[in-house]
């Protein structure tokens, strides 16, 4: 699911935001209008799109990690040589090398 980005709105204008916050919602749902714990009015900001990796590695080994892959939905095979065996996720437990499932 995508992570958005949200600023409390602290003017009349709708431009200066204060507080900012994370929230993670499906691409169908609609943008949040006020903070989900103070009611305070939010819009969504624009933010550069986070690409695993170009952060610090640390964080990315996180992300990146076994669990969290099979938390957000994703499978995760490692090549061996007799084709690809799952590691993470809930997929086929072997994909390539004549494999039927």
């Amino acid at each position: 699911m995508p992570t958005y980005v949200y600023g409390v709105i602290i003017s009349d204008d709708d431009e200066a935001v204060g507080e900012t916050f994370e929230v993670e919602q499906s691409i169908k749902d609609p943008p949040l209008t006020h903070h989900p714990k103070t009611g305070d009015p939010v819009r969504r900001l624009l933010c550069a799109p986070f690409v695993a990796g170009t952060w610090s590695p640390l964080k990315s080994k996180k992300l990146l990690s076994e669990k969290n892959l099979t938390a957000k939905g994703f499978t995760k095979y490692v090549k061996t040589n007799n084709g690809y065996e799952k590691s993470a996720g809930t997929g086929p437990d072997r994909i390539g090398s004549g494999s039927s499932e």
